[in-house]
């Protein structure tokens, strides 16, 4: 999952540019209507002072080691269940 920040961040760079004002990290962050990260902030700032554009900027959520661990447990327990499944067929048959 990934949350967009672009358009809040053009938004903000924008209003200051129209009020002839120089954007900086701080006048940014003050503009903003939603919490960005300092770190998108200065990056993005860093590019469009660069490149005289804002590119795209987001953020990209990591599955947490718990989430990653619970996701194999459950396949491994769905791999486990079906080979039951199986043995139990091959022992009914056999009877």
């Amino acid at each position: 999952m990934s949350t967009d920040f672009t358009p809040a961040l053009q938004q903000a760079i924008e209003a200051l540019k129209r009020e002839g004002k120089e954007p900086t990290v701080a006048s940014i962050k003050s503009r903003l209507t939603q919490s960005v990260p300092m770190p998108l902030i200065i990056s993005a700032l860093q590019r469009w002072k660069k490149n005289g554009k804002l590119p795209k900027v987001e953020m990209v959520e990591k599955e947490s080691d718990a989430d990653v661990k619970i996701a194999a447990l459950e396949a491994q327990v769905k791999v486990l269940t079906q080979r039951l499944d199986a043995l139990e067929q091959h022992l009914a048959s056999k009877s």
